[in-house]
């Protein structure tokens, strides 16, 4: 009876131990992913105002449109090739 209680113990403890450990991962991971974000909006900050008078542009990958100043995106698609941004609209004058 007593083996059987250490080893309900053990895996009790082994399993809290993966749950924290799989938490951290977890937390780390957001903060990686919130610096590439914060650089691709520059970037995309850094297009619109080079290109005042484009109003939608792609990557090949997410398909955008400037709606108050600001990109509006679409969800990158699935296994894309990311290319340089090109203006596929522009305002006319």
């Amino acid at each position: 009876m007593r083996q059987s209680s250490f080893r309900v113990a053990l895996c009790l403890a082994l399993t809290i131990a993966e749950m924290a450990s799989a938490q951290a991962a977890d937390t780390t991971g957001d903060d990686a992913t919130a610096q590439p974000q914060q650089a691709q909006d520059r970037s995309l900050q850094a297009f619109i105002k080079a290109n005042p008078d484009c109003v939608e542009f792609t990557d090949q990958c997410s398909h955008c449109a400037v709606v108050n100043g600001v990109a509006e995106c679409s969800t990158a698609e699935i296994a894309c090739i990311k290319r340089e941004t090109q203006c596929t609209r522009r305002v006319a004058n």
